[in-house]
């Protein structure tokens, strides 16, 4: 990393921030001047020279797919196409697909070649010469035996490693008639399956649900899995997606987020379902629930809509009300222009009674806290996105997304905190009755538009991405706080009651272009430039609630500043392993990352401009054995700024009772990541093995010295105030591991797993630098039995184990373990009864004041299946013995901790009526012939 014309001016409009801006711009815009003018001579040199040409002889276009006996797609195979008129030849692309444009000729002799697999015969073709355009039925190559040294596989592997691609066979994994697809996903390795629909991979949570390559029903996860059927499912893909233009261009940049993707069994891709179910229980408890949909191949309509009033586990005691709907429709407007909208809202009305304990370490000694509270909290969402996407012709494409999000809420709370440290003199024991009621409207318009340009040239590519953001807030707050405060001479009160009012917008430019040169079947060079502008307009005005009415605006409460970030990066990448016989694949480049931070405070009269300039390297590298097994390696750097508000060197006493001071010399924080995967899946043994580490590196990391001062409402009482500064040697180590063995045709299943973390955080308390260690190991074993098809049993034994030690004396040291067992399943009675169970039991030990640390948790249902298996009616009881008393501990990075007291009144019963109605048939292809599939399992 490297830093260069780094300004700081803290004066008011002493430094013209235009300028700076203006100089940086210039810089920024270079690259994108270049992208655009050799992107204009590309184009130029793709296009024909307008001369007279001869009459055209009529011509048509052929494309087909090529598969492995495993029946994914053959990546860089060489396909030669010759007739009386035609000797052409191209190559598959990352799915296997092939394509011919301009062929004079519909009869023809197509000839595929593919390292480590055997040279297909000359296989030949008379098509209908009418047809402009010709789809093929998919071509299978064998793989060479001389090159297969390793072990014989019986049959297709279960799961398959590729490149960003985790992909499970469906078939492979037995699960009863009527089966969802979370009852498929258990069975799988490495799936951690939660009761609310909530997906883990390998220890990674999985964000968003496709089917067939296109995002369904907004992409709820547990929308997906908890109503689609497991019978129509072919294969299961845990997808690293870094973004569409990424997709599309195969261009990474930033962090992947994990995406569940179902693809559709041909035969089962064509239904209509529909689910409904309603509940009522004791407590006034009540559901209802409807789920519709209707898929054909690409085609996708769905509507879901909710009602819950239930129990609020999370809180010690309380319920949420839920209300929520979403619709969904993907479609083609005249096979040219793929369309899909969606529109979602969300009502939810929780009250909530929490209580905390909390300890923070200070050089006076520990300080403990406890806080009551009642909260009740209304909130409405509304969310709509339409997508446009289009092949404008064969070599180009456009994407357009406008969005709009609208949210309200109004809450309303009231809270009880009693403040304790072993010496009085310290000035911190207090008592604190808090009262809020908060307002808040927050509308959001976004679009997003992408365009691609493919060339002749294969894997040649130019992409742009235009992004254009603007979000308002409004919130009206009402404040009072009486303190309590017991002091060595004494006690002393004080009482606040203001009105905050605050304004928010931000507005968010980005704009991104990519150009692809390949440099040979397996090597590549890549351009990305970008620039990404943050705009912000903040106002904060406090007012005093008097006998007589409202005071005017206090400035030295208010807080009036507008800023903007303004960040380029322009990188260039070598890439290597383009061939689907690549073991070896990586890529190597640089990212230049210029930045400018600037803005006003208006309430305070100063300003300031800051520009830095920081070079980050870029490294992947991936080894492939088999697609069952590889290890990668991805180093990522990433320079982050500081925040307006934490280089402001003013006293911003907004909170009277915990002001900040901003720091105008703060550097910006660089973190260094390195991660590490291995995947191994031994097909013989249904063994499969996964490990993954992660380590960071913070240099110039912001941290907060919490110093304490003297009250000035309450002489000889203490308050907190919180500046900033910059310290090196900020690290974290991660590391997760999954073994997962099947026995007896997977009657029987074993899964290890586990997580183990250390952080060395840094710390700092009225000047003196704190060192917090903190350890925090995870470790689960979970055998499944599946015996027969009326029993199944899932166990799982757990055992969590957190330290902390702290460096400096004054601050307590802590460490706790729980240990854990859960055991689930079901059993079915006859033909049409099923009873299902489910549960747990903890042994908690160095956590204070929990009244139960060791509390039974036992749910129960029974289940009477009706009408051929299409309804059911469920009788449900939740926390039987009533024990569900527990807490929640989290670690802070000072080394103090927070533990919240969870639900001491769960236990409920339901009545459950539930009817699904579906039926599914096969896709068939245009003409009879076959059905051509993506590799994402998208309709060709």
């Amino acid at each position: 990393m490297k830093s260069l014309n780094q300004v700081n001016a803290v004066q008011l409009y002493a430094s013209p921030p235009h300028a700076h801006y203006f100089n940086l711009m210039m810089r920024l815009s270079i690259p994108f001047f270049f992208l655009l003018f050799s992107a204009a001579q590309l184009f130029a040199q793709d296009k024909p020279k307008t001369q007279d040409p001869p009459p055209p002889l009529p011509t048509r276009e052929i494309s087909g797919i090529v598969k492995d006996s495993t029946d994914l797609g053959v990546i860089g195979a060489t396909v030669s196409l010759t007739s009386d008129k035609d000797t052409l030849k191209t190559s598959t692309n990352s799915d296997g697909i092939f394509i011919f444009k301009n062929v004079k000729s519909a009869t023809y002799t197509l000839v595929i070649q593919s390292i480590g697999y055997e040279k297909s015969k000359a296989m030949r073709f008379k098509q209908n010469d009418m047809i402009p355009r010709i789809v093929m039925d998919p071509i299978y190559l064998k793989e060479q035996k001389n090159t297969l040294n390793e072990v014989v596989i019986e049959g297709t592997p279960s799961i398959t490693y590729k490149t960003d691609t985790v992909e499970y066979k469906a078939s492979d994994y037995v699960v009863r008639k009527n089966a969802t697809v979370d009852e498929l996903l258990k069975k799988m390795e490495g799936m951690e399956v939660g009761t609310d629909g909530s997906l883990v991979h390998q220890g990674e949570t999985v964000a968003k649900a496709k089917l067939n390559g296109k995002e369904y029903l907004g992409g709820d996860i547990a929308n997906a899995i908890k109503n689609l059927p497991a019978e129509i499912v072919d294969k299961i893909q845990i997808v690293d997606d870094y973004g569409d233009q990424a997709a599309r261009t195969g261009v990474k940049d930033g962090d992947p987020q994990k995406i569940l993707n179902i693809t559709t069994r041909t035969d089962k891709s064509v239904g209509n379902m529909l689910n409904m179910n309603a509940a009522g229980g004791s407590n006034e408890r009540k559901e209802a629930g409807l789920f519709g949909t209707r898929i054909n191949g690409n085609q996708q309509m769905g509507i879901n809509g909710n009602y819950r009033d239930v129990i609020n586990l999370n809180s010690l005691s309380g319920s949420t009300e839920t209300m929520g709907a979403n619709f969904s429709l993907r479609d083609k407007i005249k096979n040219k222009m793929e369309y899909n909208v969606n529109y979602r809202f969300n009502n939810s009305n929780n009250d909530n009674i929490n209580k905390t304990e909390s300890l923070v370490n200070t050089n006076g000694g520990p300080l403990f806290s406890t806080n009551n509270s009642n909260r009740l909290q209304k909130s409405k969402d509304h969310e709509f996105k339409l997508e446009f996407e289009m092949d404008l012709d064969s070599n180009d494409y456009l994407k357009v997304v406008p969005s709009f999000k609208y949210n309200s809420s109004n809450n309303t709370s009231s809270s009880e905190v009693f403040q304790r440290n072993e010496d009085v003199s310290q000035g911190q024991n207090q008592d604190r009755n808090i009262r809020n009621s908060n307002s808040r409207t927050a509308p959001e318009l976004g679009i997003s538009a992408f365009y691609q340009h493919t060339f002749k040239k294969y894997r040649r590519n130019f992409s742009s991405q235009i992004d254009l953001n603007r979000n308002s807030q409004d919130q009206d707050q009402e404040q009072y706080q009486k303190t309590r405060a017991y002091l060595t001479a004494g006690e002393e009160e004080d009482i606040t009651n203001r009105i905050i009012a605050r304004k928010n917008l931000r507005n968010n430019y980005r704009g991104s272009l990519t150009y692809v040169e390949p440099l040979g079947l397996n090597t590549q060079f890549e351009v990305n430039a970008q620039v990404n502008y943050n705009g912000y307009k903040n106002d904060a005005t406090t007012r005093d609630i008097l006998d007589s009415g409202l005071s005017g605006v206090i400035d030295s409460l208010s807080n009036i500043y507008d800023y903007s970030f303004t960040q380029g990066r322009v990188a260039l990448n070598f890439r290597y392993g383009m061939a689907s016989t690549s073991k070896v694949r990586f890529s190597v480049g640089l990212t230049g990352v210029p930045a400018l931070l600037s803005g006003t405070k208006v309430s305070l009269g100063t300003s300031t401009n800051r520009s830095s300039f920081n070079l980050i390297p870029i490294a992947r590298f991936e080894y492939r054995w088999t697609r069952q097994q590889k290890l990668s390696f991805n180093y990522s750097g990433n320079a982050v700024e500081p925040t307006f508000d934490q280089i402001q060197p003013v006293r911003d006493v907004t909170n009277q009772k915990n002001p900040v001071v901003g720091n105008p010399n703060l550097a910006a924080t660089f973190v260094h990541t390195l991660r590490a995967d291995y995947n191994n899946y031994i097909a013989n043994s249904k063994l499969n093995i996964s490990f993954n580490g992660n380590g960071s590196y913070t240099k110039n990391a912001v941290i907060r010295n919490v110093v304490e001062i003297a009250d000035p409402d309450i002489p000889g009482a203490k308050i907190n105030e919180t500046r900033f500064m910059n310290v090196s040697g900020v690290y974290r180590l991660t590391g997760n591991y999954n073994i997962s063995k099947q026995i007896s045709n997977r009657k029987y299943s074993l899964n290890l797993n586990g997580t183990m973390n250390y952080s060395h955080n840094l710390n700092m308390r009225d000047g003196l630098l704190n060192t917090a260690d903190i350890t925090s190991i995870n470790q689960r074993f979970g055998p499944k039995i599946n015996p027969t098809d009326w029993l199944e049993i899932n166990a799982d034994l757990g055992y969590r184990y957190d330290k902390t030690v702290n460096s400096l004396s004054s601050f307590r040291n802590t460490s706790n373990s729980t240990f854990s067992v859960n055991l689930d399943g079901r059993l079915y009675l006859w033909e049409n009864w099923m009873l299902t169970y489910n549960g747990s039991k903890q042994f908690i030990s160095g956590i204070q004041g929990n009244t139960n640390n060791s509390p039974l948790i036992i749910n129960a249902s029974l289940e009477r299946q009706l009408f051929n298996r299409r309804g059911q009616i469920t009788f449900q009881a939740f926390d039987v013995l009533n024990q569900n008393n527990f807490i929640n501990n989290q670690l802070n990075d000072d080394g103090g901790y927070t533990n919240t007291f969870v639900n001491t009144t769960s236990r409920y019963f339901m009545l459950k009526l539930s009817m699904r109605l579906q039926k599914w048939s096969g896709a068939h292809g245009r003409g009879g012939r076959g059905i051509m599939r993506r590799g994402d399992g998208s309709f060709m």
